[in-house]
């Protein structure tokens, strides 16, 4: 005979009822998923406008100053590491500006 809900033992997990940042930040690897997050956002909304302006991603390498492979990396939403330079340079090619501001943690 299946246990009501009532009758369940209560779960003891110690992260219930908190939030994801807490149990990132007690796992010590908060500041590394943001910046991957950040990635991934920033990378799609690159390719976004390479398809609305329709760019290749040849063009848009060249108007960088750097080669394709350097393009694949920084549309590579897993691969966090590309610095402020670049990001700077895809958002210009792109007609864009990059804002970086601290903000209230």
């Amino acid at each position: 005979m299946p246990t009501s809900r009532a009758a369940r033992p209560k779960n003891k997990n110690p992260h219930r009822g908190s939030n994801f940042d807490d149990f990132l930040s007690e796992e010590g690897i908060l500041e590394e998923a943001e910046a991957v997050a950040l990635k991934r956002v920033f990378a799609l909304a690159v390719a976004d406008e390479m398809r609305k302006q329709q760019l290749k991603k040849s063009t848009l390498a060249k108007q960088m100053n750097t080669s394709r492979a350097a393009l694949d990396r920084l549309l590579d939403p897993d691969n966090a590491s590309v610095t402020l330079a670049t990001l700077s340079r895809a958002a210009r090619a792109i007609g864009q500006k990059l804002k970086v501001e601290l903000v209230p943690a």
